[in-house]
């Protein structure tokens, strides 16, 4: 593989587009985050007081967040930029060799800096409210089973996001309903493993608010877990059904929207 600077000033020419709404992708769905966290979770808030239970209020912020991402997948910006908002999920694509190594790269950059952006934009209104240890920027840590329990936690929710991403996606009957099971899962996973492991699947989400919070310690954690579990994902899926069943790397493709991907999505579409 070569990377060159004709290359890269040519995806950029071609596809700034994308890369624009995968930072604002991501920058709105810590917007959302950031905004439930503080209405959720900080002591000052009527919700939280009149929410004693910590299971109700993560059963409401899981439905929250299921329901942003499920949002911004069938947007408009979801639809056109594949609605990746996550380094894993962009590098497991560039894996099965669907997402050209520019754009990866880019793709990649442009999460990182949304996720930062998503989170001063609610800091810049919310201020300590944001920052109270009871919020703190929705930093995710570990819980009280520790470091390597949250790194294995990370490793099968994010294992198991991939698997569904790819078998859904890439059969007829349920391609178009892609978003609403990575919807689902995003929901269930706060409301029953956020206590484990804060629940990223996600290194820019997590970045961008350990950024603000200066929460470093555990940082490693988000950066290897979910990448390796969807890449794990990526290579089950390589040896069960093939590469030549992956047909694209969008996560909804039923649209009108440009596709910058190594696409084949239409010979799904073909399929009796």
């Amino acid at each position: 593989m070569r990377l060159s600077k004709t290359g890269m000033w040519n995806a950029l020419k071609q596809h700034w587009p994308e890369y624009l709404i995968e930072a604002a992708c991501l920058g709105l769905f810590m917007v959302s985050a950031c905004s439930f966290g503080v209405l959720l979770e900080y002591p000052g808030s009527a919700v939280h007081q009149a929410l004693p239970d910590p299971f109700v209020r993560r059963v409401l912020m899981g439905l929250a967040m299921g329901g942003t991402a499920v949002a911004l997948i069938f947007s408009p910006w979801g639809k056109r930029s594949g609605a990746h908002m996550n380094p894993s999920t962009t590098l497991t694509f560039f894996r099965l060799g669907k997402v050209a190594p520019w754009d990866a790269f880019f793709y990649v950059v442009s999460q990182f800096l949304g996720g930062i952006a998503g989170v001063l934009i609610v800091a810049a209104v919310a201020r300590e409210m944001l920052g109270h240890p009871m919020v703190n920027y929705v930093a995710t840590q570990p819980g009280s089973a520790g470091a390597r329990t949250a790194f294995f936690a990370e490793l099968i929710i994010s294992f198991l996001l991939m698997a569904v991403i790819l078998h859904v996606s890439n059969t007829r009957s349920l391609s178009r309903y892609t978003g609403l099971f990575a919807g689902v899962l995003v929901a269930a996973y706060i409301t029953f493993e956020a206590p484990i492991s804060g629940m990223s699947m996600n290194p820019a989400r997590t970045f961008g608010s350990a950024y603000w919070a200066h929460a470093w310690t555990a940082l490693w954690i988000y950066f290897t877990a979910p990448p390796l579990g969807m890449l794990l994902a990526a290579e089950l899926y390589l040896r069960i059904r093939g590469a030549h069943r992956v047909f694209c790397a969008k996560l909804h493709h039923h649209n009108s929207a440009r596709c910058i991907f190594r696409c084949n999505f239409s010979a799904l579409e073909s399929q009796g």
